[in-house]
């Protein structure tokens, strides 16, 4: 057992704060800056046009935006509309928290589209990139998730059990570890391995992600305390479980027009 006494921040100079979940979001959008062109520079050899990785640069700029803006309204209207209708000027305190995995990812896709349209690039070839990647910023920020003492798991008895003083004083499960293991150690591990070992099909690594990712997010929620304004939809389902089903279905839809589309 293990009693939580970390601190979310590292570093206060007073007028900055160096917290832990900003340089998640910093490592992991750096880090996956440089895997993403060593990705596109292997798939490039399967398919036939032309990519300039300076655009993949430019690209990087919708990425951020896109995560910042899709995160933060998912948030709000996946898990606190009334406050947030209540209280409209703490929309854009960003730094207080409150980013939601899945709206990040609706605003990824649409990011993603616009770009692609603007560039005359094919959709899936940067939905593909940027599925290999994401897997390094989930787990970084879980990590931070873990750091901060939030989205905090299940009440239990094993003997990994966390104890979170400012919450309670009850052993839970370290479902951010867990999540940090399947969604980003073990989803980057089966992306990369496919992409880089396989020849490349356009589209893959994009719906293999909905379903994986979906798939480890679901199970990782079967530990984790459903968020408190939320609760149990149904007075069965977490609202993540319910985003992460229509996940695996969106991505399962995909693969099929895909191999349609083949023939």
């Amino acid at each position: 057992m293990f009693t939580h006494n970390l601190e979310p921040v590292l570093l206060d100079f007073g007028f900055v704060v160096i917290r832990w979940y900003s340089l998640a979001y910093i490592f992991g959008i750096l880090i996956g800056w440089w895997l993403g062109k060593k990705i596109i520079t292997h798939i490039l050899k399967d398919i036939n046009f032309k990519f300039n990785l300076k655009e993949f640069d430019d690209f990087i700029t919708y990425l951020i935006i896109s995560i910042i803006l899709g995160g933060r309204l998912g948030y709000i209207v996946f898990y606190n509309f009334e406050y947030y209708l209540s209280n409209p000027l703490n929309i854009i305190k960003v730094w207080e928290g409150g980013m939601s995995f899945h709206g990040a990812l609706i605003g990824i896709i649409i990011g993603t589209y616009l770009f692609a349209i603007k560039r005359n690039i094919p959709t899936f070839f940067l939905l593909d990139v940027v599925a290999c990647v994401s897997p390094i910023g989930i787990f970084f920020g879980r990590i931070a998730n873990f750091i901060n003492g939030e989205l905090i798991g299940k009440a239990t008895n094993v003997s990994w059990s966390v104890i979170f003083p400012a919450v309670d004083m009850l052993p839970r499960h370290p479902s951010q570890l867990y999540e940090a293991f399947l969604e980003g150690l073990v989803l980057f591990l089966i992306l990369n391995t496919l992409i880089f070992r396989q020849k490349y099909k356009l589209g893959t690594c994009s719906y293999l992600f909905l379903i994986y990712y979906g798939i480890f997010r679901i199970i990782a929620e079967l530990f984790r305390e459903p968020d408190s304004q939320v609760g149990y939809l149904f007075s069965l389902f977490s609202l993540g479980t319910i985003l992460s089903f229509i996940m695996i279905l969106t991505g399962l839809i995909t693969s099929v027009i895909l191999k349609k589309n083949e023939i």
